[in-house]
């Protein structure tokens, strides 16, 4: 029997929390001044337009290290009370196998045998389909929630900034080049993680 797969990698996480264009009406458009040098993070940046890097945003987040604890928790004991299921099978496979080469059984008992052992193996192959479709669903909520915080933030947060757009430049998305100096990464993942801790990790 095969093993149900083990958890999924970080790296399908980060490629389902894609935020590509966060859109803000209310603000006028604004030029962005030339020869902006401004440390990244720094709420003197200047201009209509900042971007976030996603990727750096989920991995410094401290829900996302919280509910990927819980989510691998869930799999791992998935895992094992499948694996234990599958070995009992497997047991009495090799049991049935051996009564049946020793004479010890007839042949209408191992007919019957065989039969529950094919039902068994198909019922623990249905199995096998189910917990996997489970993590995803649970993994997909996992992830629906860290961006919808992440989302819920930006919003907030760009209520004192006022900027027209914030983009979020990671793999895969059209974000060619941005100035260091509008890159708001560090402030917003500073302002996410104080705000996870303020509200108890919920």
């Amino acid at each position: 029997m095969k093993k149900l797969p083990g958890v999924l990698s970080i790296v399908s996480i980060m490629a389902i929390v894609v935020l590509y264009v966060i859109v803000f009406a209310g603000k006028g458009h604004k030029s962005i001044a030339p020869g902006i040098a401004v440390a990244e993070g720094s709420s003197a940046v200047t201009g209509s337009v900042v971007y976030v890097n996603l990727d750096s945003l989920v991995h410094g987040y401290d829900m996302y290290f919280d509910l990927q604890k819980e989510f691998e928790a869930a799999a791992k004991k998935k895992d094992g009370d499948f694996t234990a299921r599958s070995r009992k099978f497997e047991n009495d496979a090799k049991d049935f196998q051996d009564k049946v080469t020793k004479g010890l059984v007839t042949r209408s008992q191992a007919q019957q045998m065989q039969e529950g052992l094919e039902r068994r193996q198909q019922e623990l192959l249905q199995l096998r389909q189910q917990l996997q479709a489970e993590l995803a669903e649970e993994e997909a909520v996992m992830l629906r929630r860290i961006q919808d915080n992440i989302q819920t933030y930006i919003l907030e947060y760009n209520k004192d900034k006022g900027y027209s757009l914030i983009l979020s430049n990671s793999n895969g998305n059209v974000l060619l080049y941005g100035d260091p100096g509008l890159n708001i990464t560090s402030e917003v993942l500073a302002g996410l993680n104080s705000k996870y801790v303020k509200v108890g990790k919920k």
